[in-house]
């Protein structure tokens, strides 16, 4: 398997649809800037003091604990697509990285002129890595709406969440995998979880229960709670609209404010959620189910990791959609100076 170039021009037809720029020196919240010059980070993941990021163009971009970035090359079974919002998506360690060096990626890549998403396991060595095991692939995608968040919880499950590829039907045919929320199995398998999703973008934990992001369609984002075998309603319902048999979220901006959430993680009872057309970190309490707080002046937050004691984040505002400032795009450690 070859390295393969991650085309840059479909992306710059989006610029006209900037966000608020990044201006991190006028930020309302203290952070420390980890690193900085990566290209279009997805995917946060952490060991010791080092840091693994997908980057969309097809590599993981490692940072060494004194801060210093080395893009490692991914070695992927397929080209990566040149499709808006495409390439390296979600990627996470397995969890007995420190001995076996595997991880999962996810990807959109391009097959006879068109897109479809993968779900591969992926081997690092010599500061490289290399895509061994296809899991789950011929996924179908639009031009958009790929979703690509992979996470393992507790128990060392994988899950996987997928767009309903721009076919809003999808989400709610469960013969198809689009539009769903996946868990693999103890046969290597992917089965659905959930469905009714139209874009979801994040999942976490918080004493077991499952949370997960998605984007609604102009606004009406949503949080869910996430139970095995439930509808959350896409594209009969979203937002606050109620249907028998569906899910309404546990939090929706509603309709006049849009977020595009993205990954989200949980501490001390806090949801922190990375909002891409949001621009900040929202925060929800999750007992109360109200916004606490709300970081600005990043500009694009793609995601959000915790590492049991800090909050990380990274921008996105190299993606084509963003105003970057320098240094664009950065890793972030909140509430440090």
């Amino acid at each position: 398997m070859k390295k393969l170039l991650f085309p840059f021009l479909s992306l710059m037809v989006l610029a006209g649809c900037n966000d608020a720029p990044a201006n991190p020196k006028e930020a309302n919240v203290a952070t420390e800037a980890i690193a900085g010059g990566l290209e279009i980070p997805w995917s946060i993941n952490k060991v010791n003091d080092e840091f693994y990021i997908s980057e969309r163009t097809g590599t993981v971009a490692h940072i060494a604990a004194n801060g210093q970035v080395t893009h490692q090359p991914v070695n992927f079974s397929d080209p990566l697509s040149s499709a808006a919002e495409a390439g390296f998506l979600g990627f996470v360690l397995a969890a007995n990285f420190a001995d076996s060096k595997q991880a999962y990626g996810y990807y959109v890549y391009e097959q006879g002129g068109r897109s479809f998403n993968k779900i591969a396991r992926f081997v690092q060595a010599d500061g490289s890595w290399n895509e061994t095991d296809v899991l789950l692939a011929g996924i179908p995608t639009g031009n958009v709406h790929h979703g690509g968040r992979l996470e393992i919880d507790e128990n060392g499950v994988l899950f996987a969440t997928i767009g309903d590829a721009s076919e809003p039907e999808l989400a709610q045919d469960l013969g198809s995998v689009n539009g769903k929320i996946l868990r693999l199995n103890e046969s290597d398998e992917f089965e659905i979880y959930s469905h009714g999703h139209r874009n979801p973008q994040g999942i976490a934990w918080a004493d077991g229960t499952m949370y997960a992001s998605e984007h609604g369609q102009s606004a009406n984002d949503e949080i869910n709670i996430i139970e095995e075998g439930n509808n959350y309603g896409w594209p009969v319902i979203e937002g606050d609209a109620a249907e028998d048999g569906m899910e309404t979220p546990f939090y929706t901006p509603g309709a006049d404010d849009t977020w595009a959430p993205s990954g989200i993680a949980v501490k001390d009872g806090l949801l922190y959620v990375a909002a891409l057309r949001g621009t900040a970190i929202k925060v929800i309490d999750l007992e109360t189910g109200e916004v606490t707080d709300s970081f600005e002046g990043f500009g694009r937050v793609r995601d959000v990791f915790v590492d049991g004691e800090d909050v990380y984040f990274i921008t996105n505002n190299t993606d084509g959609r963003g105003t970057p400032s320098e240094n664009d795009d950065q890793l972030y450690r909140l509430g440090n100076e």
